[in-house]
C-alpha cells in the first residue's frame, strides 16, 4: 500500500521526523476534516452575512461565543494545544498563529470583536524600525551573490591553514565575519557547510570538530549585528536597535572566541583530529598580506554599516540603507553586479521578508488576545508561583526558550513568549549573585534581549530538533550519520551554555558597551 508522510515542523529546512499513514487512510481523514470544517465555516459566514447577532437567532447554530466565560487555564490548554497539534501536522507557523488567534477570538467573543485585528496588526505595518528587515536581508542576498562569501574563506583558510585545526577556526572567523554580512543562520551553515566541510574532510578532519565548528559559527549571525532577531525583538520590547546590536558585539565577539578556543585547545591536544596543512599548500606572508586587499571592501562596508549606527549617525533603518547601496557597489567593485543578480537578491529579500512578518502579523494576534483574556496573569502567577528568586525564574525561563526552540522557529519564539516574559523580568529584581553587580531596572530589558539572542543559538544547536542539526544534514555527506552531527553539536552547545551562564553571572559582559557609547 502506498503511503503519505507527513512532515513535523523542524526548520526551515524541511527536515524532521515524519510520520507515516496509508495513503486511503489519510484521503479519508483529510475529506472528513475539510467537509467538517467546510460545513462550520458556511454556516458562520451565513450567521455573519444575513443576521443581528444581538436580535436574530442564529441559522441551525452559531459558535460565536461559545467558549465565552472559559477561564485561563482551560484556553491556555486548548490554544496551545491547537498550535501544537497543528504544527506537527506540518502546517506552517506564519499561518496556524494567526488563524487560530481569528478562531478564538470569534469563539470567545463575537465578529465584533473581530476589530482587535486590525488594531494589533496595523501599528506593526506602520511601525518605522521593520523596514530595515527589508533592507539588511538584501545587502545580505547581494553580498551572498557577489561571490564574497568563497572569497572570504579563502583568505581567512590560506592564512590559518598551517596550524593545527586551523581549517576550523577559520570556519568559525568566517562565520563570524558572515554574521555581519548576512544574518540569517540557514543561509550560513548550509553556506558553510558547502564550501568549509569538503575542504577539512578531504584533510582528515574529525568529521564532529568539522561538523560541530560549522555550525556553531553559523548560529552567530542570530546575535552578532546586523542581526534581524534583534529588530523584531526592539520592536516587541520597545528597546533601541542601536543599544540591542552594541550590547550584542562582546557575548558575540566571546563566544566566537570560545568556539575558536575549543577547536584550538582539541586539535593541539590530538593533532589527528585537525591536521595542519602540508606544507606545499601553505603560502608565504607577502601572499598572506596580499590576499587581505580582497577583504578589504566587505569589512569596510560593515564597519561603515555598524559605525554610523554606533556612533549615532544614522537610525538602523538608514543604516540599512546605506549596506544595501553599498553591497552592490562591492558586488560591481567584484565584477559580480547584473541585473540577473539584483532580480535574484530581490526575489530572496521578498520571499524572506514576506515569510517574517507574516508570523509578526500572526503570532501578534494569536499572543495579543492571549494577553487580552488575562493570559499575561495567568502565566507570571505560574511562573512567580514556583517560588524561585529573581535568578531562578530567570533560568526557567532560559530553560522554556530552548524547548520552544525545539518546535518553532526563532521568530515565534520571540512573538509567543517575550510579550509575556518581558513584564516578568521588568517586575523582578536582579541586584547579582556571589557578591557581583547586578542590573538597573530600567537595564533589564536589554539584558533580557542580549541573553534572548544568546538562548536562540542554543535552540538552533539542541538535540533532536535544533535547526542547523537539519539544515547542516542537507548538505553532508551520506556516510556522515544524523547521529554524528548530533554528537558534534554537544561541545559547542556546552560552550553556548557556558557563554549565557557569564552574561547572566557578569551583566556588565552585556552592559558595558552600551553604558560607554549610550551614556
Amino acid at each position: 500500500m502506498s503511503e503519505a508522510t507527513i512532515r513535523t515542523p523542524q526548520g526551515e529546512a524541511g527536515h524532521g521526523r515524519r510520520l507515516r499513514l496509508p495513503q486511503s487512510t489519510t484521503t479519508l481523514l483529510i475529506i472528513t476534516v475539510c467537509s467538517i470544517l467546510g460545513f462550520l465555516l458556511l454556516v458562520e459566514v451565513l450567521n455573519v452575512a444575513f443576521r443581528d447577532p444581538y436580535a436574530d437567532p442564529p441559522i441551525l447554530f452559531s459558535l460565536s461565543g461559545s467558549l465565552a466565560g472559559i477561564p485561563i487555564a482551560e484556553l491556555s490548554l486548548l490554544m496551545f494545544g491547537s498550535l501544537l497539534v497543528l504544527l506537527a501536522l506540518g502546517l506552517p507557523l506564519a499561518f496556524v498563529t494567526g488563524s487560530l488567534g481569528v478562531v478564538f477570538i470569534y469563539l470567545v467573543g463575537d465578529q465584533l470583536m473581530l476589530n482587535i485585528i486590525p488594531a494589533r496588526i496595523f501599528p506593526l505595518m506602520t511601525n518605522y524600525q521593520l523596514s530595515a528587515i527589508p533592507l539588511f536581508i538584501f545587502m545580505a542576498a547581494m553580498l551572498e551573490r557577489a561571490g564574497l562569501i568563497d572569497e572570504m574563506f579563502d583568505v581567512v583558510y590560506k592564512w590559518l591553514g598551517g596550524l593545527h585545526g586551523g581549517l576550523a577556526a577559520a570556519t568559525i572567523i568566517a562565520s563570524t565575519v558572515l554574521a555581519a554580512m548576512v544574518g540569517v543562520i540557514g543561509a550560513a551553515v548550509v553556506t558553510m557547510g558547502i564550501i568549509a566541510l569538503p575542504a577539512m574532510l578531504s584533510r582528515k578532519y574529525d568529521p564532529k570538530i568539522a561538523l560541530g565548528s560549522i555550525m556553531a559559527g553559523g548560529t552567530l549571525g542570530i546575535l552578532i549585528p546586523p542581526s534581524i532577531l534583534a529588530i523584531i525583538y526592539a520592536v516587541v520590547a520597545q528597546q533601541s536597535v542601536g543599544e540591542l546590536y552594541v550590547g550584542a558585539i562582546i557575548p558575540g565577539l566571546m563566544l566566537s572566541g570560545l568556539y575558536i578556543a575549543y577547536v584550538s585547545i582539541r586539535t593541539w591536544a590530538k593533532p589527528e583530529l585537525g591536521p595542519a596543512l602540508p606544507p606545499e599548500e601553505r603560502v608565504s606572508w607577502a601572499e598572506k598580506l596580499k590576499l587581505l586587499r580582497r577583504m578589504l571592501a566587505p569589512l569596510a562596508l560593515i564597519a561603515l554599516v555598524l559605525g554610523v549606527i554606533f556612533s549615532g549617525a544614522a537610525t538602523p533603518v538608514e543604516a540599512a540603507g546605506i549596506g544595501s547601496f553599498g553591497a552592490m557597489i562591492v558586488a560591481a567593485m567584484h565584477g559580480r553586479l547584473s541585473i540577473l543578480s539584483v532580480k535574484e537578491a530581490c526575489l530572496a529579500t521578498m520571499r524572506a521578508s514576506a515569510m517574517v512578518l507574516w508570523i509578526i502579523f500572526g503570532a501578534t494576534i494569536f499572543v495579543g488576545f492571549y494577553i487580552l483574556q488575562g493570559g499575561q496573569t495567568f502565566v507570571s502567577d505560574l511562573i512567580l508561583g514556583t517560588g524561585l528568586g529573581p535568578y531562578g525564574v530567570l533560568i526557567l525561563m532560559m530553560i522554556i526558550l530552548v524547548f520552544l526552540g525545539m518546535f518553532l522557529d526563532w521568530v515565534g519564539i520571540l512573538l509567543l513568549a517575550v510579550p509575556i516574559f518581558i513584564p516578568i523580568v521588568g517586575g523582578l529584581a536582579f541586584e547579582g549573585v556571589f557578591g557581583l553587580p547586578g542590573v538597573a531596572p530600567h537595564e533589564v530589558p536589554l539584558w533580557f534581549g542580549i541573553l534572548y539572542l544568546v538562548n536562540m543559538q542554543m535552540s538552533f544547536l539542541s538535540p533532536p530538533f535544533g535547526y542547523a542539526l537539519f539544515y547542516l544534514r542537507g548538505v553532508t555527506p551520506k556516510h556522515i550519520s544524523t547521529g554524528t552531527i548530533f554528537l558534534s553539536s554537544l561541545p559547542f552547545l556546552a560552550l553556548q551554555v557556558l557563554g549565557l551562564t557569564v552574561c547572566i553571572v557578569f551583566p556588565d559582559v552585556v552592559l558595558w558597551l552600551p553604558r560607554l557609547i549610550y551614556g
